[in-house]
């Protein structure tokens, strides 16, 4: 064996295994765009169903045999009806803000929801990145949203398209 192989070697070995042990944590979600996605895949909103929230009330994945393409994002859906639904009615099953949390955007920072954190108020759906954030809002929202309004318009002109 050449001098220097086995270092090499051991090199490889270490960069697979640190590789193989990252491939399995869950992907983060792109804060750069219009519309919060995966930033491999391309799915919003962790591939959960926008329109379960209403119709189920909960955070229900969907699947990649019910999937649609709309502003430049993948969306997964329970079953073909809800598919329908939300190409049908886009603006009111998409998550507000592209599924940025709007107690951070009112802050002045943009950062990407969770879908299990979520609220749905005046017919809209909210996704938050942290359960104090979602609580802060549901009991002031009116408050939240006007400071969003301020914000929102230029917190999204700094976003890609």
């Amino acid at each position: 064996m050449r001098p220097g192989t086995a270092l090499i070697g051991g090199l490889v070995c270490l960069l697979a295994c640190i590789w193989l042990g990252l491939s399995g944590l869950p992907a983060q979600a792109a804060t750069t765009e219009r519309i919060v996605v995966n930033r491999f895949s391309g799915v919003a909103i962790e591939g959960f169903d926008p329109v379960a929230y209403f119709v189920d009330g909960g955070a229900e994945q969907g699947t990649a045999q019910f999937e649609a393409n709309l502003w430049g994002a993948v969306w997964r859906f329970r079953n073909d009806g809800n598919r329908a639904e939300f190409l049908s009615h886009p603006e009111i099953y998409g998550p507000q803000f592209g599924g940025y949390d709007p107690v951070d955007i009112a802050r002045g920072v943009t950062i990407a929801g969770n879908p299990r954190f979520f609220v749905i108020a005046a017919q809209r759906l909210y996704l938050f990145s942290r359960e104090d954030n979602r609580d802060a809002f549901t009991a002031d929202p009116e408050r939240f949203l006007y400071e969003v309004g301020k914000r929102w318009p230029a917190l999204q002109d700094k976003l890609s398209q």
